[in-house]
């Protein structure tokens, strides 16, 4: 993966209770996208994503509309060096 990238992904809103996680790993695996999903104790989403540039966009895109039972209202996204971390998971920490 020559335009290898990472973002972490902060996702606000009614984003918990409605599938969110599920959804973005659901997602990110279409995409080709690694990292991992999980709530936060104060309501948000947090994401991992690493991938081509052209799909981390898409992936980030994606997370401004969520699943239909979500609702967003934010997202804040910073960018790292990738880490080159395998696979897609659900955290529960």
């Amino acid at each position: 993966m020559a335009n290898l990238q990472q973002a972490q992904v902060w996702i606000s809103g009614r984003v918990q209770g409605v599938g969110y996680r599920a959804a973005t790993r659901r997602q990110a695996v279409a995409l080709g996208i690694t990292g991992w999903v999980r709530n936060l104790p104060d309501g948000r989403v947090e994401a991992w994503f690493e991938g081509e540039t052209s799909a981390l966009q898409a992936m980030i895109d994606w997370c401004g509309q969520g699943p239909p039972a979500g609702r967003v209202t934010q997202v804040e996204v910073t960018y790292g060096s990738a880490t080159r971390v395998k696979g897609f998971t659900i955290r529960y920490d």
